[in-house]
């Protein structure tokens, strides 16, 4: 594809993972694909000046979720990396563009005593975002392929059926008006090590460090063959996967607003019309 054709493309498209085999080897943690400025020096700006469209478009949507509780379309934004990839990152940053009332934040750590009573998806399906809203979810149903998966929490026959299971899942939640921006968070190896040192060097970072972070290192190779799994068999139509390169901090956030911005422009969002007597209702305002 020539360089001129790739610069007019959206983004989501750029960035979406191709149906088949997935080697994440083929992904450049450290690439910029679709970024239409100079780089690190313009970015907060350019990832700030959509703020202005988001904060629109996430008030449209929220509007009709309050006019219209039982049809009104929702989003997810799923967001799933390696540690230090920066899911946090991007929910400060990207997330933290539009108003906080119209996000429901969700972060999925170890089940709970009373979550493992359930199915693994229980506790997602009670996550989802209702109408109006944006879902963002720091982690996701995807741990139950991942680390349940490369730490043998399962037997092979559990985990290997969930797959399907997910694929399923997402196109009921789809077809009940969520629209899902499905984001892996591509770090480097190399990056990760880095980032590790500046938080275990830093006296104000070590609420951040995790010992057994150092640990799911050492199985970063069975860690990527998870991942490529996951990205080829929950890669659908309805929710497909989006590989975005992550070394670059800027770059990632810039990115993932940039995404969502394209879903919500996409969504053809409008105002929802006065249930009242405008005209009369000028006139009672203008009396009182």
């Amino acid at each position: 594809m020539s360089a001129a054709k790739k610069k007019n493309q959206p983004l989501s498209e750029l960035l979406r993972v191709a149906p088949g085999p997935v080697s994440l080897a083929d992904f450049d943690p450290a690439a910029t694909p679709g970024y239409p400025g100079k780089g690190k020096q313009d970015a907060p700006e350019r990832t700030a000046a959509m703020a202005t469209e988001l904060s629109e478009l996430q008030e449209r949507l929220y509007a009709s979720g309050r006019a219209n509780p039982e049809s009104a379309p929702s989003v997810l934004v799923v967001l799933q990396g390696m540690d230090t990839s920066g899911k946090g990152g991007v929910v400060r940053h990207a997330m933290g563009l539009v108003d906080p009332q119209g996000v429901a934040l969700t972060s999925f750590k170890a089940p709970s005593a009373q979550e493992r009573k359930h199915h693994y998806l229980w506790r997602i399906r009670r996550a989802l975002p209702s109408t109006g809203m944006i879902g963002v979810f720091d982690r996701s149903q995807y741990e139950d392929v991942l680390v349940v998966r490369v730490e043998s929490l399962v037997p092979e026959d559990v985990w290997s059926k969930r797959y399907e299971e997910i694929n399923r899942f997402e196109q009921k939640a789809a077809a009940a008006g969520t629209r899902i921006i499905k984001c892996m968070l591509n770090v480097s190896f190399e990056e990760q090590k880095k980032r590790l040192a500046a938080r275990v060097g830093d006296p104000t970072k070590y609420w951040k460090y995790n010992p057994g972070d150092v640990d799911a290192r050492a199985k970063w190779p069975a860690y990527m063959a998870a991942y490529e799994a996951a990205l080829e068999k929950c890669n659908t139509e309805t929710a497909p996967w989006h590989v975005i390169p992550a070394d670059r901090k800027w770059y990632r956030n810039w990115a993932v607003a940039e995404l969502l911005r394209e879903t919500l422009s996409g969504m053809d969002l409008q105002w929802p019309a006065a249930d009242f007597d405008v005209n009369a209702e000028i006139k009672r305002v203008a009396a009182c």
